[in-house]
């Protein structure tokens, strides 16, 4: 009679454990991936320059979220669109998962214009740089000190320390031309790579004028075929050089003709 009574005993707690087993199995393997999603991930895709009206459908499709946590300006980039995203291009995540996005601002954010007056021209590019504004065209005026910065500008309007402009705003410089009123002979820039002539006009603090293009540059270097004032001619600090650019290969396919 005992022996029945322990025997079914055990055999009740053998069904117990393979039902609380089974049970087991079935949430973590059954209801658990079912419920959660659990084993199932997706590839996050990259949003960068992506417009904000259409990023919601597109993560939609995928069975993602978005959320913005965050926006700053490039001009590399059109108005609201994606700059940066958390997780990064590639992760894998969960279905739903909520992709945190950096935007575009449909305006730059302004910087204060800093002091330029009173530097030296090459270090005021450096300190435009470094406030992430750039150099725009320099304009030659009579005084003592050469390459002395004596006004700063942008689209016409002059400029004072602390005013505030784009980010990324063309600033326009004026400096002494050392009253070096004196004519010297125009530097010889045909056959010279355009970057070339570029260089050596700047140098001899002349300006680069009118560009003609000639042909396809794009993809290789461009020549000098002409200049405007031609070499050897009497100029003056500050003029500018118009110039005649053409491709490279031009040049090559017209000196083999020659031979």
């Amino acid at each position: 009679m005992e022996s029945d009574t322990i025997r079914g005993f055990l055999i009740q707690l053998g069904i117990a454990i393979v039902i609380l087993i089974g049970s087991t199995l079935y949430f973590f393997y059954g209801y658990l991936p079912a419920f959660t999603n659990h084993g199932e991930s997706i590839t996050v895709p990259n949003l960068e320059g992506i417009q904000m009206k259409d990023l919601e459908d597109f993560l939609l499709k995928r069975n993602l979220r978005y959320e913005v946590n965050d926006s700053s300006y490039s001009e590399k980039h059109p108005p609201l669109t994606i700059l940066k995203q958390y997780p990064k291009p590639g992760s894998r995540v969960k279905e739903n998962r909520k992709i945190f996005v950096s935007v575009n601002r449909v305006k730059p954010p302004t910087v204060p214009v800093p002091e330029l007056v009173d530097r030296s021209l090459r270090n005021a590019e450096a300190v435009l740089a470094s406030n992430e504004l750039k150099r725009g065209q320099i304009t030659y005026r009579p005084s003592q000190f050469l390459n002395l910065v004596l006004e700063m500008s942008s689209n016409g309007k002059v400029l004072n320390e602390g005013d505030r402009i784009d980010k990324g705003s063309t600033v326009d410089l004026v400096v002494g031309n050392g009253y070096a009123q004196s004519n010297f002979k125009t530097p010889r820039l045909t056959g010279n790579t355009f970057e070339d002539a570029q260089f050596i006009i700047l140098g001899s603090n002349l300006g680069v004028g009118l560009v003609t293009v000639e042909g396809d540059t794009v993809g290789q270097k461009s020549i000098v075929i002409k200049q405007d004032p031609e070499e050897g001619a009497e100029i003056k600090i500050g003029d500018v050089i118009n110039l005649w650019i053409v491709p490279e290969s031009d040049v090559e396919l017209n000196s083999e003709m020659e031979e």
